[in-house]
């Protein structure tokens, strides 16, 4: 399965990347984008994401813009928003504009596997 990691900060990529790879999935890869637009270019273009992790606050395009351009393009991987924005409002507001998932920074490893289980389901 190949996921997307979409966050402006390197370190906060690199944790996620990090944390992904110590759940042992066989045939997992990871991509990653610096901002939303990459996060809608990469989903354009590679047909074969199996999951995105979107954060929210980024430049040159929002995690929530790129959730509302990815489904405007009929694209219904599956996308979980990993961001600081915790508030009931603002989780609402990613639900409706179509992402499937919340999880909240800081996090734990344990927090990220339990979140991404129902998504990532290892190769049979």
């Amino acid at each position: 399965m190949r996921v997307l990691v979409v966050d402006d900060s390197q370190i906060m990529r690199r944790i996620i990347t990090g944390t992904l790879s110590k759940l042992g999935i066989d045939g997992l890869e990871v991509m990653e984008a610096a901002n939303g637009q990459e996060a809608v270019d990469a989903a354009q273009e590679q047909s074969d994401i199996g999951l995105i992790l979107m954060d929210w606050n980024m430049p040159v395009m929002t995690g929530i813009e790129a959730v509302e351009a990815i489904r405007k393009s009929q694209n219904s991987t599956p996308i979980v928003m990993v961001t600081t924005e915790g508030e009931k409002q603002k989780v609402i507001e990613a639900i409706k504009a179509g992402a499937n998932d919340y999880l909240v920074k800081p996090f734990n490893p344990k927090d990220i596997q339990t979140k991404l289980e129902k998504f990532l389901q290892p190769a049979e």
